[in-house]
């Protein structure tokens, strides 16, 4: 390294972390020489530090508000999502809910009324269905503890052990979520249930 120092007349620039090494001639081998000591930051560098600072923490507060700002934002909107599902969902069932009206104060007749009660009914079954709900099979179905609840059991030996005899409570999906199970009376065959 010397030659190629005393060769091309270049000499390597100083680490800036590498310690200085004097020769003692009083001493045999080298020794350190400690840095000297570093001292406080001038007034210059204190007030650029400070000023460093306090648009940190202005910039801290500023991102603070607009996190604040954009979670209420989300929670506006996500409440305004909400109002405006249920509306479309609500605004489906105003005729039905007419519909009862015109039937209260009609003068009619038990057949009438019966007539215009299953015909309120069939439009409120076209409501669900347009709004992808449907009914869970009950009668004559196997017992399925994930969409029915059993409320007793009937003994019949003409019928399936655990299928649903009769359906007390209509339950509904929407897609394939339950949305309520369906109340019903399941068979208990003493016939099949002890083989």
């Amino acid at each position: 390294m010397a030659e190629q120092e005393e060769q091309y007349g270049v000499k390597p620039a100083p680490d800036s972390n590498a310690v200085a090494v004097e020769e003692n001639p009083e001493q045999a081998g080298p020794q350190l020489v400690e840095d000297p000591p570093a001292a406080g930051p001038t007034a210059e560098e204190f007030a650029a530090l400070k000023a460093e600072r306090d648009a940190l923490v202005d910039r801290i507060a500023r991102l603070q508000a607009e996190f604040d700002n954009a979670r209420k934002r989300q929670e506006r909107e996500k409440q305004e999502f909400r109002d405006y599902a249920t509306g479309n969902v609500i605004e489906q069932f105003l005729p039905v809910v007419d519909n009862f009206a015109l039937a209260l104060n009609a003068n009619a007749t038990a057949e009438q009324m019966r007539t215009g009660v299953e015909l309120i009914v069939k439009q409120m079954d076209e409501v669900l269905k347009g709004l992808n709900v449907q009914a869970v099979p009950t009668v004559g179905q196997p017992f399925d503890p994930r969409v029915h609840e059993a409320l007793g059991t009937v003994e019949r030996d003409d019928l399936p052990d655990h299928s649903i005899l009769d359906e007390i409570r209509k339950g509904y999906k929407i897609r394939e979520r339950l949305l309520r199970p369906a109340m019903v009376r399941i068979v208990s065959n003493p016939k099949q249930s002890e083989a």
